[in-house]
């Protein structure tokens, strides 16, 4: 092995995730006899910024085969999901570990990557994006860091290893993600270098697919910097390029600030309707742009639909018939997005009533029936769908009501 890293001995307290199951057992599987394995990236990264270790990854100087024949002769399953890469998925009592061999780029276009496999920690951890993901940690609980990546996490800076502009080249995916991760780990400004790289790299974002697009957005506007985020990126030319429609960056930051003063859990597709929906045709051209599922795109041309009309000024009637029409979660949306291109303050007692409808008044069910027009003498086809949505506008209009007369008297003006 080449290269004199960083190093640095966690605390036990740090490292005692290294010690349970089934962790602890992958790694002495996959240890020892000449070979090594280490925890590396998010894993570590998140260890060192006190969050949440979601996935856990390995790398090691083992060969794919070498992998696949020490986990299964210790009765784990070994799935090759990405061997051509080096990356075999081993299932420890349910719970997957991504085990990649160590190595090394031969040929990038942009996209995809040819690799060689290696021993080598430190051209390992070189051809990685960030610094800040660049780090592993060995079982005994040893850091090793030899990009500069402590010191980063130390200011919470998000840097390209070496020239961004040969990072970006390897991968142009890498424009968004220094975003994404801007928006989840950075603080103060972005990377100076990093940035203008970004922006010089635009025009090729192009190449990727939209899928993979979609992927980094929706991550980047969940993140709790997905604000400054955007901004950076409308600043940089790279909004633009990547959603082809003017931001309304003001709207983005006024749900993140409504969410923080309300508690209200964040929700990357609402985000989403904050900074680049104002109406349906947005929706479809974000559908199309992103290839987003049937679900989300439902949500922002939900979102999109007259959200401009619910506001405290149009009273609780219509707020009700918005909530009977759509249901709470759909109402919900729409009132948080015209909340958050209004100038009220965020603590404004008529905002928070309309926000609280659904809680205070539940939507009961239209209790006119067409066998109820049907016996009234109205046939069949147009005319009985006529009557219904006459009634049913009318009952609306009256407030919900369900008592008999009141109901028998709808009924009757719609049949006079």
């Amino acid at each position: 092995m080449s290269g004199s890293p960083a190093q640095r001995k966690l605390a036990a307290e740090e490292a005692a995730f290294l010690k349970q199951k089934p962790l602890s057992d992958v790694l002495a599987v996959l240890n020892g006899e000449g070979e090594e394995t280490r925890v590396v990236g998010g894993a570590v990264r998140n260890l060192l910024l006190a969050l949440p270790l979601h996935e856990v990854d390995l790398a090691t100087t083992a060969a794919p085969k070498t992998v696949i024949d020490r986990v299964t002769a210790a009765g784990f399953k070994a799935v090759p999901t990405g061997i051509e890469h080096g990356t075999i998925t081993v299932v420890a009592d349910g719970r997957p570990f991504e085990v990649t061999t160590l190595r090394e780029d031969v040929e990038t276009d942009g996209r995809h990557a040819v690799v060689r496999f290696g021993r080598d920690w430190k051209k390992d951890a070189e051809r990685r994006d960030f610094t800040i993901n660049a780090m592993s940690l060995s079982s005994d609980g040893t850091l090793h860091d030899y990009c500069g990546g402590l010191a980063d996490i130390e200011t919470r800076r998000v840097r390209f290893i070496g020239e961004a502009d040969r990072r970006i080249a390897e991968d142009y995916l890498r424009v968004l993600r220094f975003f994404r991760f801007f928006a989840a780990y950075g603080a103060g400004e972005p990377d100076r270098e990093g940035y203008v790289a970004c922006a010089r790299a635009r025009p090729k974002l192009g190449a990727l697919s939209r899928e993979r697009i979609r992927a980094e957005i929706m991550k980047t506007l969940a993140a709790k910097r997905a604000s400054d985020a955007m901004t950076a990126m409308a600043e940089a030319g790279i909004y633009d390029a990547v959603f082809a429609n003017a931001p309304e960056l003001s709207a983005l930051s006024r749900l993140m600030l409504i969410e923080q003063s309300l508690e209200i859990e964040t929700d990357a597709v609402r985000r989403l309707a904050a900074v680049a929906v104002r109406i349906d045709e947005d929706a479809v051209h974000l559908r199309e742009r992103f290839r987003l599922s049937n679900e989300e795109y439902g949500r922002l041309y939900s979102m999109a639909d007259r959200w401009w009309q619910l506001t405290p000024a149009s009273g609780e009637a219509y707020a009700k018939e918005t909530l009977y029409r759509v249901g709470p979660e759909e109402y919900a949306d729409r009132v948080l997005i015209s909340f958050a291109h209004s100038a009220a303050s965020l603590a404004d007692e008529r905002w928070g009533a309309l926000l609280s409808l659904p809680s205070r008044w539940s939507a009961p069910k239209f209790p006119l029936s067409a066998d109820e027009f049907i016996r009234r003498g109205v046939e069949k086809g147009p005319k009985l769908g006529k009557a219904l949505a006459a009634a049913e506008a009318a009952w609306i209009a009256a407030d919900f009501p369900e008592d008999a007369a009141a109901l028998q008297k709808i009924a009757d003006g719609v049949i006079s």
